[in-house]
């Protein structure tokens, strides 16, 4: 592609831009559309996945009274309002096939964006209006305020006590209980809350944390959010990187459009959904959704095969000095570890899957990981360990666990990896940005290894009794002593060789 002028990307570029025909834009009204979804944490994910989903239905002349009012919670939100309030809630998604393979789409399926530290009673009125129907949420894993161990929600959390006080919400579970309380007094029915989040039975973990501050703020609202809201369970699988200065440049320079902030994605697209909703629902699956009774194999194949292998190849990855995660997953030590442990550790976990094939499924993560068009960090993958690993990688240990012999030795590798990385230095002296809630904590237990080989274990919340565990612990201890002794590309060799 050659270097063009550009286009602010703004409704009234939309014509323009149809002209030049390298940019497929939205060929409906959008002055049509209704919003009859609200999301909770417009970010990349979101607007490469559900908003993409509901744009494509649009496009089909579908779905025109579900259209999406973002809202932000958080103080950094305000940017996306800015950015997409100034393209009339615009942006391009760029699917990155290869490195000159994209293709560019401008989504029109946001309507509105509400910030609502800004006016929190004006996102109350739009929750309880009758018009909206879903909640959907994508708030990232420790969103919900679970307690890693014993799977509850911590009412002791300070914002979720502020909401539990008078005056206005601050958290996702206070404006939801708050939103449903208008609805219920005026006679409206109540809107389905979906998780589109990185957890398994996400449904249910949303379901348990709104019940649970309802129940603290008003236990016969509880009962009626219990009786009368569907939490429906789903799958979603798309990788999209973070946004860079470069995807911005090669849009304008590639396509012409100047975009404050759009979204890359690779091609893969899955959202797998459980058909149950309070009020109606778009018809998802002419947008290409699986719409099914029961997520729960298809989320259990996604958390523990590519979700944790996610966690196998970035520590390991970080350590050896790799920046992108196409890069890491490339050296065929790395790429082993991962396609072993889904099929020796993870593989056996899974219930059968209606539809997939882990023969074909297992080898082509290991292509996406391998696509250098999509520019996915390790550091990004590093990123909220402490959300991560107990929910996505220590399910298969504890399951394996549960047998007489069981295969835990990758799955320990990759813990003792991120024991290592937490130390926050890698292998050529360079300082490593730990990225996580509980950073102090986790870099604090990593400092003790050199006197505690097991301190980094010894935190129950994330590991529950593990370092109790001697089937666990023998091959972590290995595999972390391998770590400081010989680097991560040696101790990717000794543990693979230790493989029957």
């Amino acid at each position: 592609m050659t270097e063009r002028s550009t286009l602010r990307l703004t409704a009234a570029a939309l014509p323009r831009l149809r002209e030049r025909g390298e940019v497929a834009v939205p060929d409906y009204d959008r002055s049509a559309i209704t919003a009859g979804i609200a999301h909770v944490g417009v970010g990349g994910f979101h607007r490469a996945h559900q908003a993409k989903a509901i744009d494509d239905l649009l496009r089909a002349g579908l779905a025109r009274d579900w259209g999406i009012v973002g809202i932000g919670l958080m103080p950094g939100d305000a940017a996306m309002r800015d950015a997409l309030a100034a393209q009339d809630h615009l942006y391009t998604l760029v699917e990155k096939r290869g490195e000159t393979d994209l293709q560019a789409r401008v989504i029109g399926s946001i309507v509105d964006y509400l910030f609502a530290p800004e006016d929190p009673g004006v996102v109350l009125e739009r929750l309880a209006d009758p018009a909206i129907r879903i909640v959907s949420l994508t708030v990232t894993e420790g969103g919900y305020n679970i307690n890693q161990v014993t799977g509850e929600f911590m009412l002791d959390d300070p914002h979720v006590a502020h909401d539990l006080g008078s005056g206005l919400p601050e958290t996702v579970f206070g404006y939801i209980t708050a939103a449903l309380r208008l609805r219920r007094e005026r006679g409206i029915r109540p809107f389905t809350v979906m998780s589109c989040d990185n957890l398994q039975d996400n449904g249910v973990v949303a379901r348990r944390a709104i019940l649970t501050f309802a129940r603290a703020k008003d236990p016969e609202l509880a009962d009626w959010i219990g009786a009368h809201v569907a939490f429906p369970n789903s799958m979603v699988d798309r990788i999209t990187p973070v946004t860079t200065d470069a995807d911005r440049a090669a849009l304008a320079d590639g396509f012409g459009v100047e975009d404050a902030w759009p979204v890359v994605a690779e091609p893969f697209f899955q959202w797998v959904l459980q058909d149950t909703f309070t009020d109606g629902r778009p018809p998802y699956e002419e947008a290409g959704v699986q719409v099914v009774t029961d997520v729960t194999p298809y989320e259990l194949m996604k958390l523990r095969l590519l979700n944790s292998s996610h966690q196998g190849l970035c520590y390991f990855g970080a350590l050896m000095g790799y920046h992108y995660a196409h890069d890491a997953t490339m050296n065929p030590l790395v790429s082993r570890l991962l396609l072993e442990y889904m099929e020796r550790e993870a593989g056996p976990t899974l219930r059968p899957i209606p539809g997939i094939d882990l023969e074909v499924y297992r080898p082509q993560l290991i292509e996406r990981f391998s696509n250098p068009a999509i520019g996915d960090t390790v550091a990004r993958l590093c990123a909220e360990s402490s959300d991560r690993i107990p929910k996505w990688l220590l399910p298969v240990v504890r399951e394996q666990l549960e047998h007489p012999d069981p295969q835990v030795a990758l799955s320990a590798a990759i813990v003792a990896s991120w024991a290592r990385y937490a130390e926050g230095v890698d292998e050529q002296g360079r300082p490593i940005d730990v990225v996580d809630r509980l950073k102090e904590r986790v870099m604090a237990a990593a400092a003790r290894q050199g006197e505690d080989p097991l301190a980094f274990l010894r935190d129950e919340e994330l590991f529950d009794d593990l370092a109790d565990r001697p089937a666990f612990t023998g091959p972590y201890l290995r595999a972390l002593g391998l770590l400081h002794e010989v680097g991560a590309e040696k101790t990717l060799e000794a543990v693979l060789a230790d493989l029957p």
